[in-house]
């Protein structure tokens, strides 16, 4: 295999504005084929897209002997079925975050794909991969701002559509599976171990019984982290990495730009270099790394386990807010 062949199952609006046009520019992958359950936006998607086949329905794409992967982003609730579908179907399957409704389904997944050991999966937190990403994880490996002590994370936008799947509770919408994901993964990715204990506190929106406003503090061996997160704030986002000697502050951390450079400053011994990052897209990454795995029969970058391990301390959140009270995850 010199290429693999990927179909989307869905129009949704982050992969034709983003994942697509982002994976068409990658170097191990082509994207052969997109479906909808309405024909006609498939055929508009792809005519759009310049994708060469179009489908009305996602198990006539599942049925493609032709395709090898799957990119899924439909909402939440249809990542794990449909996931388990194009596992069982043979494709490999990069799906969207967050991987599942919450630990329980996350470990179904995880349960059902062990029927296919040949065939890789994962969760698509793309901004693991970006390179700010992988510098601020070195510097903080290597000792670059001394002992690792807290992290603080923001990150927030304004919608108030009830028609967007975003704010639609039934179907996995809200702030912290939306984007309170992205602040749990960071901090366990940069610890590089579990929190053992967490508190959240969350405020619902009264029409949508979405979480609008959520707040979370992570308890790790070595430190803490905490967050806010929101759907009903003025757009913003950061990271700031503090530790005994230095800190690390991203200034785009999730959304990085794909046309223009990043940058974070690292500052250490009184002096901050401003760290400058080439234009790039995470998107891109993501996809050509997942699809190296495919063709090299390598691991994926990052484990199932560790998407199972962020539902959990989700869960958690959520269930510390319900009892007012501190949970436990050791």
């Amino acid at each position: 295999m010199s290429k693999v062949r990927w179909g989307i199952v869905s129009t949704a609006n982050i992969g034709v504005a983003k994942v697509i046009p982002a994976m068409q520019k990658g170097v191990h992958g082509e994207i052969v084929a997109i479906a909808s359950r309405d024909q006609a936006k498939a055929q508009a998607a792809a005519s759009k897209l310049g994708i060469a086949k179009a489908y009305g329905s996602y198990e006539a794409l599942l049925a493609d002997p032709d395709i090898d992967a799957i990119y899924n982003p439909l909402p939440n609730h249809l990542h794990v079925p449909v996931t388990i579908q194009a596992l069982e179907a043979g494709k490999h399957v990069l799906c969207e975050k967050p991987i599942a409704l919450d630990a329980n389904e996350a470990q179904q997944l995880v349960d059902a794909a062990k029927r296919f050991p040949k065939l890789k999966l994962m969760e698509a937190f793309m901004y693991r991969h970006h390179p700010q990403w992988q510098r601020a994880k070195a510097i903080v490996a290597s000792g670059g701002i001394g002992q690792l002590r807290t992290i603080n994370s923001i990150f927030s936008y304004y919608l108030t559509d009830p028609n967007n799947v975003r704010n639609q509770a039934d179907i996995g919408g809200g702030g912290l599976m939306d984007i309170g994901c992205y602040n749990i993964s960071l901090s366990r990715f940069i610890f590089g171990s579990e929190p053992t204990t967490v508190c959240g506190l969350m405020e619902y929106d009264p029409a949508l019984k979405t979480d609008r406003l959520a707040s979370g503090m992570l308890q790790f061996a070595g430190g803490t982290a905490t967050f806010t997160c929101s759907t009903q704030l003025a757009p913003y986002q950061r990271v700031h990495i503090l530790g005994t000697e230095g800190r690390i502050e991203i200034e785009i951390p999730f959304n990085a730009p794909p046309d223009r450079p990043c940058k974070m400053w690292h500052t250490v011994a009184g002096k901050t270099d401003e760290i400058v990052f080439p234009v790039c897209d995470q998107y891109t990454i993501q996809g050509d790394l997942f699809s190296l795995a495919i063709i090299n029969d390598t691991p994926v970058p990052t484990p199932m386990s560790d998407a199972v391990a962020n539902m959990r301390v989700i869960d958690a959140i959520v269930a510390s807010h319900a009892t007012h009270a501190w949970v436990s995850l050791s």
